[in-house]
């Protein structure tokens, strides 16, 4: 079966931009409660902003270093939401703030020497990783990472994120073979407020990539795939 790439669009602030990342293709958008964050919203926004979305496209809740108690009520109020931890959460904060029935994604800022596969088992209730860049503050800053660090292959999805545009989506797809590649900067006008045409190239490029390496030759997919 050839593989989809999901794409996440994050770092929503207005109606017009949730649906025109959702018309546009996207299976998540994301919407920032880190209240430093430029593109930040509160819960209350976010859970109008998340009403406008489709069926079958997921919200995603950024949490940064948020008490365990607070990310649990938040997320009490957003059924069907995905929560993301990007701070310095440790595996037992995440897990226990995203306590079943919820699902989590773990950020990773990526050096050359970071072992995934030991950050995906100390975390048993992740869903992915999200590869970020290593910089100041939390979150990428719109910088790319070098991506030969993904060596290998943990037990959990890897989303690629980082300086990711519609110009270079498509390289990161067909070398790192994500799961899921995840933009916010990369598509927008301004902090905050994307732009409609970028976020329409950014998708047709993510499936342009799949289409290429769907016609591959199985050998040299396999070959041109990052080894274990």
């Amino acid at each position: 079966m050839t593989h989809r790439t999901r794409i996440k669009i994050c770092g929503l602030t207005r109606e017009a931009d949730v649906e025109a990342a959702a018309e546009a293709g996207a299976d998540a958008v994301g919407f920032v409660l880190y209240a430093r964050s430029p593109r930040h919203v509160s819960p209350a926004r976010a859970l109008q902003l998340a009403r406008r979305l489709p069926p079958y496209v997921t919200p995603v809740l950024l949490f940064v270093n948020h008490a365990v108690d607070e990310v649990r009520a938040i997320l009490r109020d957003h059924p069907g939401a995905l929560a993301q931890f990007h701070g310095d959460e440790t595996p037992e904060h995440c897990e226990t703030a995203a306590g079943a029935p919820y699902r989590y994604v773990r950020a990773v800022r990526m050096t050359p020497d970071v072992d995934l596969q030991a950050v995906a088992q100390a975390h048993p209730g992740a869903q992915a990783l999200l590869l970020d860049a290593h910089v100041d503050g939390y979150g990428g800053a719109g910088r790319a990472f070098d991506w030969s660090w993904v060596r290998s292959r943990a037990r959990l999805p890897y989303i690629l994120a980082a300086g990711l545009t519609p110009d270079n989506v498509a390289d990161g797809v067909q070398r790192v073979r994500p799961w899921a590649v995840d933009v916010s900067s990369g598509v927008e006008a301004s902090r905050g407020i994307k732009d409609t045409a970028l976020m329409r190239r950014f998708c047709q490029a993510v499936r342009d990539a799949d289409a290429c390496i769907a016609d591959l030759p199985r050998d040299e997919a396999v070959v041109a795939a990052p080894q274990p």
